[in-house]
């Protein structure tokens, strides 16, 4: 190894760590070019990685406060996106990349020893990773309102009838997702608002916006709608045939909502990463004490499991084989007798 290119891998190391404010903007692209050859192996064949990098980059402009992030973190959730085919921060509706900040046990109390990245996954993306599991042929979810004509069952004989009002169709009182399968027949969720606000209320976002009195920096607040559409769908995955996609990013949604780390910063394995343990973390709005993390005796999270490539070989066989050999109700799904949704 010549001794520049021993330089340059040195100051690629000291910016990995680095918050993207501080290492520059030119130092930032220098280290996302370094990575794309991480982007690429992931990548599926219509994205390209120029094209990854290129919303990454775009992010930090639009997003002035994921400037305080750490470079790693950024490309580590570029990277994830990459793995799942969604592109952030884009009009698709797919996903976000949010700043929250990271907290470390310091001499007993949780402080704040940076600001890191995660991911934040729109009803759209969760929608377009279930299509592209190859078990579902079509999938969508729908708000129900007081003058809706909606009638659903489950048991022997389901059904599920929707059919919006044309004039005012008042507040909303439910939420559903329906998926038709590959193998035939329909899989379907519902919830009324009680149990999506339920939800909503034991989320870490929400609970800090709420304490505030500012709700509508939760994104329960402004895009409420949005956001029982997604809660409902992540329901509903529980009773599909789920891909290693799907259940990365129902994961890492549910490591959001409890305000733990997604350990963004640990997903590259390249020579230049720099590893960190995982800490509770609060989105950079939302950044006062809450009692589970500033306890002394709080303990740090669990990391996120992620399969290794023969592991996730090992688990996609196992689906196919399971989807060969067993109907959609034998897979745990639920089935429609009838749908009329109009």
């Amino acid at each position: 190894m010549s001794t520049q290119t021993a330089i340059d891998i040195q100051q690629l190391k000291r910016t990995s760590v680095m918050p993207a404010r501080e290492a520059g903007m030119g130092n930032v692209k220098k280290f996302f070019e370094s990575q794309k050859g991480a982007v690429a192996a992931v990548l599926p064949k219509h994205v390209t990685p120029d094209r990854m990098l290129k919303i990454a980059l775009g992010a930090l402009r639009t997003t002035p406060k994921l400037q305080n992030c750490t470079v790693e973190s950024l490309m580590g959730a570029t990277v994830q996106c990459a793995q799942l085919g969604l592109e952030p921060n884009t009009p698709l509706g797919h996903a976000y990349l949010i700043p929250f900040e990271k907290r470390a046990n310091v001499a007993g109390e949780w402080k704040v020893v940076g600001t890191e990245v995660q991911i934040i996954f729109g009803y759209k993306g969760l929608i377009d990773l279930a299509r592209r599991s190859g078990q579902v042929v079509s999938i969508s979810a729908h708000e129900v309102c007081a003058n809706d004509e909606f009638d659903y069952a489950y048991g022997l004989d389901e059904k599920l009838i929707h059919k919006p009002s044309l004039g005012e169709r008042g507040e909303v009182v439910a939420f559903y997702a329906v998926a038709k399968l590959v193998g035939g027949g329909y899989a379907f969720e519902v919830m009324s608002r009680q149990q999506v606000e339920a939800i909503r209320d034991a989320s870490q976002g929400w609970q800090m916006a709420s304490r505030k009195k500012k709700q509508n920096e939760s994104a329960w607040g402004p895009h409420f709608i949005e956001m029982g559409r997604k809660t409902v769908l992540r329901r509903l995955f529980k009773y599909l045939p789920v891909s290693i996609e799907m259940a990365t990013a129902t994961a890492l949604d549910s490591r959001s909502d409890s305000g733990t780390s997604q350990g963004l910063d640990q997903v590259l394995t390249g020579e230049y990463t720099v590893l960190s343990d995982d800490a509770p973390m609060l989105s950079n709005d939302e950044a006062e004490s809450t009692p589970a993390a500033t306890s002394p005796q709080a303990k740090e999270p669990d990391g996120l499991w992620t399969p290794t490539p023969e592991e996730a070989a090992a688990i996609h066989a196992r689906e196919r084989a399971e989807a060969a050999a067993t109907s959609p109700r034998a897979a745990g799904s639920r089935r429609a007798a009838s749908l009329d949704i109009e």
